[in-house]
């Protein structure tokens, strides 16, 4: 089996890629990245050391894609991750890197018939569409209340139904549902086999977290290192359901294992109701585990913002009988040990 990763010096795809490696030693992978996230060129010897291969390439360079040669399977981890890009500045790279990256690893995967797997967002629901759904309010965060009128809210949160047509999702999410129809296209009309996964937030030790990607792991620094935050928006109670990076590699895992199953089907993927958070519950696993505790103030909300996502994993759960295991608590352990581990090399990347 050859597998192809790209985006494989990020978070995701250097830690799917060293555990899928640790699970098959036979398989070869190699690991593309254009090494632009600050702290990815860290991932690189740790995909050498477990014998994954890496390579200097640009998903955006049809010609750094056709030098790659034929694979088995194309897992496509690239993007520009943030909510905010292009909002007040050039949409040039979210375009190139989301939507004309992602067609170029699709052709290439076309060419020799490997299969493709690709992980989208749940920023394709449109963020004015979920700014509506029905909330109740308690003390330290919002939950989903028991009625609601929007098709596609369940009791276990967004489930796939919902409508991703109605309203403004951002040009992040816009780029990656625009992905989403050509990884369609190519599974209808070229016979490609295909899987798109809705990930919700994904975190875990390993990741370079920023105010608008990767928040689990920006709060627990923050702790860490004593620093500021601020509750941007609905006064600290947003909620997100937190998705471990070891549960999204279990799933993945499976997926490659049994494409046949799930060929051309798109699932929503996330931690679910049972491992969801507010910012504000966030902060309180902080203090605990670090015995560190921040003056937080709260601003007004970003562009795009929502109050409240939890993912309905009622159809990869049944399709798989994959369910997310490691709880928040779980996650922020393992984050504040990984801080602990290597606190002076990624104390210039986080600490910031």
């Amino acid at each position: 089996m050859k597998l192809l990763i790209a985006g494989g010096a990020g978070f995701v795809g250097s830690a799917l890629a060293c555990m899928l490696k640790e699970a098959h030693s036979h398989y070869q992978i190699i690991c593309i990245d254009n090494l632009k996230r600050r702290g990815s060129e860290l991932n690189v010897p740790k995909l050498q050391k477990r014998g994954v291969k890496f390579l200097h390439a640009d998903i955006r360079s049809s010609t750094d894609i056709k030098e790659l040669g034929a694979f088995d399977i194309i897992i496509d981890a690239a993007a520009e991750p943030s909510i905010q890009s292009g909002i007040t500045s050039s949409l040039d790279y979210l375009v190139a890197s989301n939507l004309n990256g992602t067609i170029n690893l699709l052709e290439e995967a076309n060419k020799y018939g490997a299969a493709f797997l690709f992980l989208s967002t749940s920023r394709v629901y449109p963020f004015t569409q979920l700014q509506k759904v029905r909330l109740n309010e308690q003390s330290d965060r919002f939950v989903l209340a028991q009625d609601q009128e929007i098709a596609g809210v369940t009791k276990n949160g967004i489930s796939e139904n919902f409508d991703t047509q109605i309203g403004s999702r951002s040009f992040y999410g816009s780029s990656k549902l625009a992905s989403e129809l050509f990884v369609q296209e190519f599974s209808i009309l070229r016979g490609l086999p295909t899987v798109i996964n809705r990930c919700g937030v994904i975190a875990g030790p390993g990741q370079f977290g920023k105010v608008d990607q990767g928040v689990a792991v920006l709060w627990v620094a923050k702790h860490f290192w004593k620093d500021k935050l601020n509750y941007i928006g609905y006064d600290g109670k947003q909620v997100r359901d937190f998705l471990h990076i070891d549960d999204l590699f279990s799933l993945i895992n499976w997926q490659v294992q049994n494409l046949d199953k799930v060929n051309g089907e798109i699932f929503n993927v996330g931690g679910g109701d049972n491992f969801s958070l507010s910012l504000r519950q966030l902060t309180d696993l902080c203090e605990e585990f670090t015995g560190n505790s921040l003056k937080i103030e709260s601003t007004n909300e970003r562009s795009a913002d929502i109050p409240i996502y939890i993912t309905d994993n009622s159809k990869v759960t049944k399709a798989s009988g994959w369910q997310p295991q490691k709880s928040p608590k779980m996650l922020v352990n393992d984050i504040y040990q990984w801080l602990v581990k290597h606190e002076r090399e990624l104390k210039p990347i986080l600490n910031i």
